[in-house]
Parts: structure tokens; sequence; C-alpha cells
């Protein structure tokens, strides 16, 4: 749980609504991080953008970002 609320994603529309459409059916919900993100959209937007920088550029391997995700979480003491 976040120190701070994140929106209901059932009152965004535009490019957090389809963001948190994909989450919904890759992870089964959308991400608690994005929930908080989406509280100001630019900043929303910047992640995304830093995410789909790292996916396109071919930089990192895919599992290495999972496997770097899951550490960040663990050691946020989040149950990603």
């Amino acid at each position: 749980m976040s120190r701070i609320d994140g929106v209901d994603p059932n009152e965004v529309d535009g490019y957090a609504a389809r963001i948190f459409e994909l989450q919904t059916e890759k992870w089964g919900a959308p991400l608690a991080n994005h929930l908080v993100y989406a509280r100001r959209p630019s900043v929303l937007r910047g992640v995304r953008g830093m995410w789909t920088g790292l996916d396109q550029s071919g930089l990192v391997d895919a599992s290495l970002l999972a496997l770097v995700n899951r550490r960040v979480a663990s050691l946020n003491g989040c149950e990603f």
C-alpha cells in the first residue's frame, strides 16, 4: 500500500485509461505505482516514455528488466 493515494482507474480518461486497460489485461489490475503517477499526467507520460524507450532501445534485455523490477519491488516491500 502506497503512502500516497492513487487515482480511481474508473475516473480517468484518455492516455491513463488506455494504460490502465492494458495493465488490467496483462496483470489483472492497474499497477499501483501507475495509479500514483496518474495523479500528475505529465509524470505518467514521462515514466511511460522511459519504459517505452528502454523496451525499444534493445540496450537492456527484457528478462533483465523484469528481474530489476522484481528486485526494486522487493526492496520497497512491494508484493509485485
